[in-house]
């Protein structure tokens, strides 16, 4: 193995907790680990977010250890309360199966699963057909009441109310680690910071249960300067599947992040070389916005291909270069009838995703933040018809400096 990972992990800023630092370290670099990461099942699109982790165990197999990919059609059930201020909605089976199913195929773009390189599992396998009772015996009697409520994934849910329906999920994900230790001697679990209290549950229950090694590695949660989780837009999250996000609008979430979020998203979410990374974080001013360039382009090629990246990138560069817009930003299209009734701002506004709104288009409008084919409109009644529609046959509207939406008249 050429170089330790742990040490390339390290270095571009994946690692927050680590159990056992010294001794997993050695181990990364002294043979083939075989490490899982859990993906519940909560949507049928993994999203931005997830793709910090998948980041993470890419490098772990390009490094030559082996990733599973744990599914928790199980653990869905229940729901993770870490980092919930309420208890999650309850899914049916058919859902929970549906959205596995779309993580299984999603995943499969990133990690390479041919023989026996990376493992698929699905915690429903062993979770859904428990003896409650053995299941007691077995792992309950491992795991302090006490100690659990002083983890922060519960002890923050203490004063709203903690179910123990939810009490249940710490013990869930350990024995899924347990589980994949006795399977396939999975010996590292990895997982965002928010899973360290689970994490450890999983690590304490080998060690105790069975005397043996485990380790677990939680891994650095994606936010902005405030604090907030990255990878929310007014839409809602920055989804994976083009079809929930486009690629262009996927680009242009990565093209308009915070300057000082940059050099930390070059060095996790691609995989340019860290003295590159650290040249691009360190311009500024006009130029930080070429890093961006290059930050939203190299994310855009791993989670959509180089030609989406081109497409979204070129389309960008028209917009902001001021050329011809290109068929690849965001576009809705009404029926030629729509038109000829005429179509106000605010259901412009709204339809394209510009506003939460309507009488938060109002707003922004008001505030003269909106303009329609290059023109700053106030008037939040204004009504387009066809005869608004420019030389191309559309209505650009902007919202600010950055936001676009085309629309067209569909084809009949």
């Amino acid at each position: 193995m050429s170089s330790n990972v742990y040490d390339i992990l390290q270095e571009r800023g994946y690692i927050e907790q680590c159990t056992h630092e010294k001794e997993l370290r050695d181990l990364l670099g002294s043979k083939s680990v075989t490490f899982y990461i859990g993906f519940d099942a909560t949507a049928d699109s993994l999203t931005a977010g997830h793709f910090l982790t998948i980041m993470a165990m890419m490098h772990m197999q390009r490094a030559g250890h082996r990733p599973i990919a744990l599914l928790g059609g199980g653990t869905t059930m229940i729901g993770d309360p870490s980092g919930k201020s309420d208890m999650r909605t309850l899914m049916t089976l058919e859902t929970i199966q549906h959205n596995a199913d779309c993580f299984k195929k999603q995943l499969s773009k990133f990690i390479n699963f041919d023989n026996d390189k990376a493992i698929l599992a699905n915690n429903a396998d062993w979770l859904l057909d428990l003896n409650y009772v053995e299941f007691l015996r077995e792992i309950g009697i491992h795991f302090s009441v006490n100690k659990m409520l002083t983890a922060e994934c519960y002890r923050q849910r203490m004063e709203r109310g903690l179910t123990f329906f939810e009490f249940n999920y710490m013990l869930m994900q350990s024995y899924d680690f347990w589980k994949l230790n006795k399977l396939y001697d999975c010996v590292l679990q990895m997982g965002g910071n928010d899973q360290w209290s689970n994490i450890l549950g999983g690590v304490e229950l080998i060690r105790r249960k069975e005397q043996k090694e485990a380790y677990g590695l939680t891994l650095k949660l994606l936010t902005t300067s405030d604090g907030v989780k990255m990878g929310k837009t007014m839409k809602g999250a920055v989804w994976l599947d083009p079809n929930k996000t486009s690629p262009y609008e996927f680009y242009q979430y990565w093209r308009n992040i915070e300057d000082v979020k940059v050099e930390e998203c070059l060095a996790l979410l691609t995989f340019l070389p860290m003295d590159e990374v650290r040249r691009l974080g360190a311009l500024k001013d006009a130029e930080i916005n070429y890093a961006k360039e290059v930050l939203a382009y190299e994310i855009t090629k791993i989670v959509h291909g180089e030609e989406e990246a081109i497409k979204a990138q070129e389309a960008s560069r028209a917009l902001f270069g001021g050329g011809a817009i290109s068929e690849d930003m965001p576009t809705s299209s009404y029926p030629a009838s729509r038109f000829d009734e005429g179509i106000d701002l605010i259901t412009l506004m709204c339809d394209a995703g510009l506003a939460s709104s309507r009488s938060d288009a109002r707003r922004i409008i008001q505030q003269g933040g909106v303009t329609v084919n290059n023109v700053k409109v106030t008037d939040f009644a204004k009504v387009f018809t066809a005869n608004d529609l420019d030389s191309d046959g559309a209505l650009l509207v902007r919202k600010g400096k950055k936001a676009y939406h085309r629309f067209i008249i569909s084809k009949e």
